[in-house]
Parts: structure tokens; sequence; C-alpha cells
């Protein structure tokens, strides 16, 4: 049985095209490391972002510690109960301005107040937390830190609150007044990771083209040097490189075949629908009005794909940006928009349909766990080594309150992290404590951070559960 050693940062390599790999048994311990690598699995990043907030009745689990129920809204959650903390009553003090939506999306990774404006001239006074984490171990990896997203930037101003709209669609910042542009298009976002930037630029490459036929000769050299295990391992790995391949190019034919009446295309757009398994969640519904649901996993499927390759350790996603106007009716007809339903004002109706959508987003995050899950790395998973933090920069939408952020951080970060327990703190527990303490566990290590009063208690004693709820009045 051949088993050569080989570096960390191999790549798979052809025209315009490289392509890390994920984590092989020929890089554990004991094996030829590369200047600066190190001997365990890396530990990743990702903040995953809800806009509007959540309804937050339906959203609370009752019992904390380990002896929790998962609420209705997290019931998606139910094959990751012992792989998640859920964390009640943390704050950001600098986002009580009473502002709407931009000032609590701005402290989301921040932990300060933006700057109001109706121009370019942004400024969220601070850089964000992702981004301290990319500063750490972004010299190790392709990219410092991927950025993605679903909505385009939006523009112009909200004149209710007097901000700029650009505000809401950035969490990511790299200075206080630099926000890094997020990835919206499947395509681009999965060329930026597997194609060179000098092949992009240049469209030596069509976007038809197959990386994986480009690197084939270079993958089949390795293949020779590798145990079975890792040639196994590698295999299902480059099966899934080809699956994103093939929804992208089936998700970008149908969208230029909207445009023709010719029956002929729309005859080819149904026969790749049919040879590619696009379909195959039986919790989706049609979407030939709307592929949301197919966009988003998309854009979490190539995350999945980074973190397992290592091209970056750091990730961030919106699910939409502040005051999305989505409308979810693909999710059951007349659902109607993300914003308006959050604005339930104390109707039942209204409510209803906003925990629906708030559950929606909870099945993505579960969707991009169990991605993560089923990439093995070492004696572990990718998720294992990874600390994934889903949420919202608002509690209740309706009162646009920074008050009690539903917050759910997956994954166990290397062994960092006993997760499996809701955590109650303190009522207003500030979350730049959050922020410290994973930012810790990826080597950055500010010496002040916001309002910050030192690491969240809790995150690794798994017998920890915070205070008790207070008696019903």
């Amino acid at each position: 049985m051949n088993s050569h050693r080989i570096s960390r940062r191999t790549l798979l390599k052809g025209a315009g095209v490289s392509l890390a790999l994920p984590w092989l048994d020929a890089m554990s311990v004991g094996r030829a490391l590369g200047a600066g690598e190190a001997s365990t699995p890396p530990i990743r990043f990702a903040g995953l972002y809800m806009a509007n907030g959540a309804l937050m009745e339906a959203w609370t689990p009752k019992g904390i510690g380990r002896d929790f129920a998962l609420s209705p809204t997290l019931e998606p959650l139910g094959s990751f109960r012992d792989e998640v903390l859920v964390l009640s009553n943390l704050w950001h003090r600098a986002a009580n301005t009473g502002d709407g939506h931009y000032v609590k999306t701005g402290a989301w990774l921040t932990g300060t107040t933006i700057t109001r404006t109706t121009g370019s001239n942004l400024c969220a006074g601070n850089l964000s937390a992702d981004q301290m984490m990319a500063r750490a171990v972004g010299n190790f990896t392709p990219l410092p830190s991927l950025e993605l997203g679903i909505e385009p930037v939006s523009t112009g101003v909200d004149v209710n609150v007097g901000f700029t709209r650009l505000y809401g669609a950035h969490i990511s910042w790299a200075t206080p007044t630099a926000p890094l542009a997020k990835e919206i298009n499947p395509q681009l976002a999965f060329d930026r990771l597997f194609r060179s930037q000098a092949a992009r630029a240049s469209g030596r490459l069509g976007q038809d083209q197959s990386v994986l036929d480009l690197v084939a000769d270079d993958a089949r050299r390795l293949q020779g040097q590798l145990g079975s295990a890792d040639r196994q391992k590698l295999g299902e790995y480059l099966d899934s490189v080809r699956a994103v391949e093939r929804r992208i190019a089936f998700d970008r034919r149908r969208k230029q075949a909207e445009n023709f009446e010719d029956p002929q295309v729309r005859a080819e757009i149904s026969r790749l629908g049919r040879a590619v398994d696009l379909y195959s969640d039986p919790a989706r519904v049609s979407e030939r009005h709307d592929n949301h649901s197919e966009q988003v996993r998309l854009m979490l499927d190539i995350l999945a794909l980074a973190f397992w390759t290592d091209s970056t350790r750091v990730g961030t996603f919106m699910f939409g940006n502040s005051v999305s106007g989505r409308n979810f009716s693909f999710l059951e007809p007349g659902l109607g928009s993300h914003h308006e339903n959050s604005h339930h004002e104390r109707k039942d109706e209204k409510k209803a349909r906003y925990q629906k959508i708030n559950r929606w987003h909870v099945a993505q995050f579960a969707y991009f766990l169990e991605r993560l899950k089923g990439y093995r790395e070492g004696s572990g998973t990718v998720l294992d080594n990874s600390m994934i933090l889903f949420g919202a920069g608002m509690s209740d939408g309706n009162q646009h309150s920074p008050h009690n952020l539903p917050l759910v951080l997956a994954g166990r970060g290397g062994g960092t992290l006993s997760p499996g327990r809701h955590i109650r703190y303190e009522k207003d527990h500030p979350m730049a404590n959050l922020h410290v303490s994973l930012m810790k566990r990826m080597g950055a290590a500010p010496a002040a951070w916001a309002d910050s009063t030192g690491e969240l208690a809790g995150l690794s004693d798994p017998t920890f559960g915070g205070v008790e709820a207070p008696p019903a009045a």
C-alpha cells in the first residue's frame, strides 16, 4: 500500500486552476509538514446572518443546561441537538439606539455603533470579529476569508431612519470604514475558490469547463501516492465538487432560459433538470417561480467545500440584507414578505407567518451543519473542528430589540466547545464576550473589544447552564 507524506498545502493543479485538498491521513501527525503548518485539523469559523430578527416566544428553548427541549422554531436542529449551544440573553449595548435594522446589523460582528450617514462615507466603529480571525489565520489559506450572500447591495437612503441602505448589506468589515463585498452569484463564488485570478480575468476558462477535468492528470498522480482510505476520501471530495458544479450549471442555464420562448431551449432545461438531482430534498417545494432555497444551499455547499479543502478558515453568509423584503410564498402560498411579517403587530396570523420564515432559516442552518458533519477529517468531522454562529442582530422584529439576541453556536471548535446545551446568561450580557471567546480560539486576542468584559463563561464546561428563568408573573 502506497502512502506518501504530503503537505497540508498540496494543491491539484491544471490550466488556470488550483484545487485545494481536504484533510488526509497522509497529512497527519508524524507526517512531513510544511513551515507553519499544524499537525491537527484547523479550526474554522462561519457567521450565518438572518435578517429581521425572530419571534422569540417560538425561538427560546425550555430548560437550561443539557436538560432543554428545542423550541418549535429550532426543531429542524433535532438531529444536531447535541452539536449546538443555544445562547440566551446576549445583546449589543452599542445597538440600543432605536434606529431600526441597520445599527443592529452593523453591530452583529463588530459590537459597535455605526455612524449615521446618507452617503457612502461608512463607518462601523470597528472591524468585525471574523476579520480579526482572518488576520490571525488567513496567511495559511489561499483565501483569508470568504463572504457570501443572496441579495445584492441595497442603495439609496432609508428615510424612516436616515441611514444609507449600504449598511444593511454588510456584516464583515476589514476596517471600521471598509466593508467587504459579498459574492451572491454561485458560479462566481465557485470560481473564486477553484479558478486562478489570472484565468478569471482573462476569460480563458469557460464557465462550463469543469475544474475537475483540468486537474484530472494531477489527481491521478496523487491517487497513486495515497493509501486506500485517503484514496476513498479524495474520491468523495472530487464527487462533491462535481455535484456542486452540475447544480451551478443547471441553475445558470435555467436562468438563461427564462429569457427565451424557444421550446427546444426549455426542453433542454427540462432534460438537465431530470439529470441533476436538484429536488432531492423532500422539504423543498416547486422552484418554478423562485429558486431561493437552491441558491441558498448552493452557497452553503460552496462554503462547506471551502472549509473542507482549507481554502479558507473564515466565512460569512447573509441570508438577506437588513429590511429584506424577500417574498416567502414559495414555502406556502400567501406567506408574503419577510420584513412585513416581522412587523407582526402582535397579530396571531402574522406571527405564525413570521415564525415559519424563521424556521425555514433554521432548516438551512441545519443543512449546512449536515454538510460539514458529512466531511470526515482525522478522527472526527469538519463540523467537530468548526464554530458556526447562526442568528440575527435583533430579537423581536416588531420592536427592533437588541436584547436577548437569537443565537445558536454549532460545532466543537476542535474540542474547545462543549455543545448540547441551552445557556441562559444574566439579562443583557455582552455578545462582545462571545466575539472574544471565538476570536481567541482562532488565535486572535485583541487587547480590548467593544464592550467586552472578558470571555463568555461556560462554553467549554459541559455542566454549565447559566441562570434559571425568573418565575412567571
